[in-house]
């Protein structure tokens, strides 16, 4: 019984020291980074560039973004206060003085050029003779002068709701290609490195690797929201045209049929 209880000791020494060999050459692995930080950190000197550039585009974007929301906001909620006050007030110079406070309504901008060029064409009119206001109805101060001092406003107003949004377009275009070029930068590093090293170990490139392709990762969430951004502006601008162009053709109906 003592032999058999010896030779379990023995055995089990045995086993012990051989796990202890085993776990002595097994490899532990290094930790890994901590996070993006740390690998942006250590990324080379043309990613860091290339990812700066891209947040910086990705920044003006954002304050692009809110901005032009703000913008339209407004401009839809003061288009549509000026056409319930246009449609419910009979009175030209009191919908002229309404329209002064809605500076960010397109629709009263277009409004108020109008009313200008009818008021002006208006006194001409009655400081003529009636031959002379024949003359200047049919020829010199029509309708057609009225129509192109309101076009005139709407395509003011059009490129001022449009400005920025160039911007928009451009990073949605250029920023994942920006990206893309990062990465491929630091791809190409990575295996340089892996040259010098003369090892084919992954371990040795995985890193590397890792840290390129965040440029394509940052390039594209500064082109999604701009891309995303960009079309529903768009979108809404070309509501805002129309609605202008509705008005201009209503006005000169109204203009027409009651002025001239």
């Amino acid at each position: 019984m003592w032999r058999a209880v010896g030779s379990l000791v023995l055995v089990q020494s045995s086993m012990d020291g051989l796990f202890r060999q085993v776990a002595a050459q097994v490899e532990v692995p290094a930790p890994a980074a901590d996070g993006i930080i740390d690998m942006v950190a250590h990324s080379g000197l043309i990613v860091q560039l290339v990812l700066y550039l891209l947040l910086a585009f990705s920044i003006v974007s954002w304050g692009i973004i809110f901005y032009k929301f703000l913008q339209i906001y407004k401009a839809r909620r003061e288009s549509e206060r000026f056409s319930s006050v246009f449609w419910e007030t009979k009175n030209f110079s009191s919908i002229h003085n309404a329209s002064l406070e809605m500076k960010e309504s397109p629709v009263a901008q277009v409004f108020r050029a109008g009313y200008q060029e009818l008021m002006r064409l208006t006194r001409a009119r009655k400081q003529a003779t009636p031959v002379e206001g024949e003359l200047l109805n049919t020829e010199e101060g029509g309708i057609e002068n009225i129509e192109r001092a309101m076009r005139r406003a709407m395509r003011l107003q059009t490129t001022r709701l449009e400005r920025a949004l160039i911007f928009l377009a451009t990073t949605a275009s250029t920023a994942p290609f920006v990206g893309l070029f990062g990465t491929v930068w630091g791809i190409m590093d990575a295996f340089r490195g892996l040259a010098v090293t003369k090892t084919s170990s992954i371990q040795a490139v995985a890193p590397g690797i890792a840290e390129a392709l965040i440029a394509t990762a940052v390039g594209l969430s500064a082109a999604i929201p701009a891309v995303m951004a960009y079309n529903y502006f768009s979108r809404q601008i070309r509501v805002l045209a129309a609605d202008m162009e509705n008005f201009v053709a209503e006005f000169l109906n109204i203009a027409e049929r009651h002025f001239l």
